[in-house]
């Protein structure tokens, strides 16, 4: 398929003051500058849901605000949908949706509905077809019993599923989500997810999402970007990433005996709790069936659930690396 977002060389700089304690460093300050991006390509093809991660200053919101037309690069070039974003803003807002977690699109004292219906105006849709999209993304998110509520009567959960369908109403081609779950509780993250998912999948929208919540990465991106001191240290799909950065797996044991006693080589116990045990396997020096046969061998087991390390851990062995 080929690439909707096309990143080649991009730079972005940023000049400051530095801070001095002289007279004279105030009267005529120095400067300098900082590389927020640094040489950063990279290509995402139509219908791809992608997640750009890295820790705080790493460039990933640069990049993001420099796709959607916010920022313009200092060199470099980049392409979304055949458009030059900072160069085509106008012509790109109509076909891309755009979510910024602590950012509302919303009108805050209106109700749901009546910020939809300016929506239409603002992005000069067909009265019916809108019609139609909003009706599917109404039932799709389940925002009936919110529509004649004012947007700043709405729990954060409720305000998101909200400001999603905004994002979706003029039926854009490439949905830029910048942590679209912060502050949500587990049930309103899991929901927004699945949502997300749904529609990408149902529509064949591409998704560029921003995260520090590694569940969103697990569960709604095929392919991760990282970005650290503003250059890519990794690109690859996500399964690709676990087995690249951790060679290893979880096994949880349930046994009748409070524990089971194990002496193997690259297996590490996890504190966990009586009759369950949590080992961690290094796969390069113990074979998961290995573990498994000798668990089984001392009797009395009652469950074996083996499973891949968090996210969380997969970063933190990135950053590490």
């Amino acid at each position: 398929m080929s690439a909707v977002i096309t990143v080649r060389n991009l730079g972005k700089q940023y000049r400051y003051a530095k801070s001095g304690r002289r007279l004279r460093d105030l009267l005529t300050p120095q400067h300098a500058t900082i590389d927020a991006l640094s040489g950063v390509s990279f290509d995402i093809a139509g219908g791809e849901r992608v997640a750009l991660i890295g820790p705080n200053g790493a460039g990933k919101s640069t990049a993001l605000k420099i796709l959607t037309g916010i920022l313009q690069p200092s060199g470099g070039d980049a392409r979304v949908l055949g458009l030059v974003p900072w160069r085509d803003r106008m012509q790109l807002t109509r076909r891309i949706g755009v979510v910024f977690g602590q950012r509302s699109q919303l009108w805050t004292e209106l109700p749901v509905r009546e910020s939809f219906a300016l929506l239409r105006r603002i992005y000069d849709q067909d009265a019916a077809v809108f019609a139609a999209r909003l009706d599917r993304l109404i039932g799709r998110f389940d925002l009936a019993p919110l529509l004649a509520q004012p947007v700043n009567r709405l729990s954060l959960g409720q305000r998101m599923r909200c400001e999603i369908v905004a994002s979706l109403l003029h039926g854009p081609a490439v949905l830029f989500l910048d942590e679209p779950t912060i502050g949500l509780d587990i049930t309103a993250k899991a929901a927004i997810r699945e949502l997300i998912n749904a529609q990408a999948q149902s529509e064949g929208l591409t998704v560029v999402l921003t995260s520090h919540d590694t569940r969103d990465i697990e569960l709604v991106c095929e392919r991760v970007i990282v970005v650290n001191a503003g250059r890519i240290v990794v690109d690859q799909p996500t399964d690709e990433l676990r087995r690249r950065f951790l060679s290893r797996k979880l096994i949880t044991i349930r046994s009748a005996a409070p524990a089971i006693v194990l002496d193997l080589p690259g297996v590490t116990r996890r504190p966990g709790e009586p009759h369950l045990s949590l080992l961690d396997v290094d796969t390069r020096i113990a074979r998961v069936a290995q573990v498994v046969a000798a668990a089984l061998a001392q009797g009395g087991i009652e469950d074996i659930t083996i499973e891949d390390p968090p996210m969380e851990e997969v970063i933190h062995e990135i950053y590490a690396a």
